[in-house]
């Protein structure tokens, strides 16, 4: 039986449906168990699958029709969880944090609206993912790159929203948006920045526009339905090199993000680099059964036979260096000379002209090329592999980083799992993310999943730390960390919520922000 919406009878809600469907056609309002189940998160590590359920499922094509589903929403009270895919996994997929709710996907909108050469632009709907995008370019011989995230099937506008992020000098991809069109719950169209002017021709070149700035306030949030975004894209360079840094030691975490940051600040460095843990180099390409068969966290031991036969280090520095031929080669100088210094060091380099593309998917990131290698991982642990992440930032030094590993690893241990993570550079920041693998078809297994995420939570705001994404179902638990002044900070995206939304019908629960008709609601799964 599927779930129902919180607050309607099975009568009115039959009566909802049918008024959506005369809305966005039949054929596009879901209900059946089989597509509900494609809405419903894989990943998720609580025990019950059923714990974020949809109701129904609405996929509108147009504004005018989003228009129509907030009016059925407000005149029914009927919660909806706004999605551009659902392609979310780890961290709730397409699944609402209310059970109930209906999801309103927006993939149906999916025109690439704009690519601007010139100015190194698009303008994009929601429904236009990484693979969209990059075909777009391709197809058009455009000399643009889109900075994919991990998985290229995901949503640019999704991604965008949660701050997700690549590996390119683009990867900050909250950073390189410019300008939204949101349509507010009461169904008021709205364009951020230059957008605002009915004429506007600078929209996606300058951000702020006159007065207040309202994009960022849209991201993680549930105070409106993006429409349009627009996305700066980086100019394909004249070449490039992406280096590969082999460290042969745990302890060489704090070495290497000692001579990392100095490289980022100053530019040498300007992409996203990653530091990779061994073993998630690893499961990139094997599985766990083939380097041991015990139970518990791979032995040290096991962890260097798998550093000597794959050759790699037990942390794997990744960066790229784009520009003119001359320019990569004296800032890779530069890098190779700094990392040189660390002892028992080896640097592998992949060289290419402006239109070569690598061949592996880590790779191909880092060249604007979308994959979906990501998902290899799933298959470490054998069975139903899924994965949740704990993804705190971390200051960008080697004190830090160590810190948070070492804590990370043996609360993982603890807990009977593998340390699978690294860290990503901003310029003054790290974002640690930490995947906790497990087999969905293990009860206990998944219920082990679940409680270390809010144990790991607690270790890092005990230390100062906070997540910058976490799962549904510790949505709450995550914005009750940011507790300055008592929670002043929850108590104003509230506030602002209230305003926006008085009727609550905007995702209820999403980062933790909980509208007056649903507050009850806080801290249950």
């Amino acid at each position: 039986m599927n779930a129902s919406p919180p607050n309607l009878s099975a009568v009115v809600f039959a009566r909802v449906l049918r008024e959506l469907a005369s809305v966005v056609g039949a054929s596009n309002v879901l209900t059946t168990a089989d597509r509900l189940r494609e809405y419903a998160d894989p990943f998720t590590p609580q025990p019950s699958a059923r714990s974020f359920e949809a109701s129904a499922v609405v996929l509108p094509a147009t504004v005018v029709e989003i228009r129509e589903v907030l009016k059925l929403a407000r005149a029914y009270r009927l919660a909806l969880w706004p999605v551009s895919g659902g392609r979310n996994f780890a961290y709730g997929g397409g699944a609402p944090r209310l059970r109930g709710s209906v999801v309103l996907d927006l993939k149906r909108m999916n025109r690439i609206i704009e690519v601007d050469e010139t100015l190194a632009y698009a303008l994009v709907e929601p429904g236009v993912t990484y693979f969209d995008l990059y075909a777009h370019l391709r197809e058009r011989g455009v000399k643009l790159w889109v900075d994919p995230a991990a998985a290229g099937w995901g949503s640019i506008v999704g991604n965008t929203l949660e701050r997700g992020f690549g590996y390119t000098p683009y990867g900050d991809h909250a950073a390189h948006q410019c300008g939204m069109e949101v349509m507010l719950a009461n169904g008021e169209l709205i364009r951020t920045g230059m957008g605002a002017i009915e004429i506007g021709r600078t929209w996606q070149l300058y951000k702020a526009g006159f007065g207040p700035s309202y994009d960022t306030i849209f991201m993680q949030s549930n105070f409106g339905i993006v429409t349009k975004l627009g996305m700066w894209l980086m100019p394909r360079p004249d070449a490039y090199v992406i280096a590969h840094v082999k460290l042969p030691r745990e302890a060489d975490l704090e070495a290497a993000v000692e001579t990392l940051r100095p490289l980022k600040l100053d530019e040498t460095i300007r992409n996203h680099a990653v530091i990779e843990g061994a073993i998630r180099h690893a499961a990139g390409q094997s599985a766990r059964r083939d380097w041991y068969g015990g139970k518990g966290p791979l032995p040290d031991s096991v962890v260097d036979q798998i550093t000597a036969r794959l050759d790699i280090g037990r942390w794997n520095v990744h960066f790229a260096i784009y520009g003119e031929r001359g320019i990569v080669e004296a800032q890779l100088a530069n890098a190779q000379r700094a990392f040189s210094r660390l002892p028992g060091a080896r640097i592998e380099l992949h060289r290419y002209a402006s239109d070569a593309e690598p061949v592996g998917g880590a790779e191909r990131n880092m060249a604007g090329i979308p994959s979906l290698s990501a998902f290899r991982m799933l298959d470490w642990v054998g069975g139903t592999g899924m994965h949740v992440d704990f993804s705190p930032i971390c200051p960008f030094t080697g004190r830090d980083a160590m810190r948070q590993y070492s804590v990370a690893k043996a609360r993982l241990a603890e807990y009977g799992f593998d340390y699978y993570g690294g860290f990503t550079a901003g310029t003054r920041h790290l974002h640690h993310i930490v995947a906790t693998i497990f087999n969905r078809d293990d009860a206990k297994e998944t219920e082990a999943a679940a409680d270390l995420q809010r144990v790991l939570m607690s270790d890092a705001r005990s230390e100062g730390y906070g997540v910058y994404r976490t799962h549904l179902a510790t949505m709450d638990f995550a914005a009750s960390q940011y507790d300055f002044n008592d929670g002043a900070l929850l108590k104003m995206s509230e506030t602002i919520k209230d305003a926006l939304d008085p009727d609550g019908i905007l995702a209820p629960g999403k980062s933790g922000i909980w509208p007056r008709a649903w507050r009850g609601r806080r801290g249950s799964v």
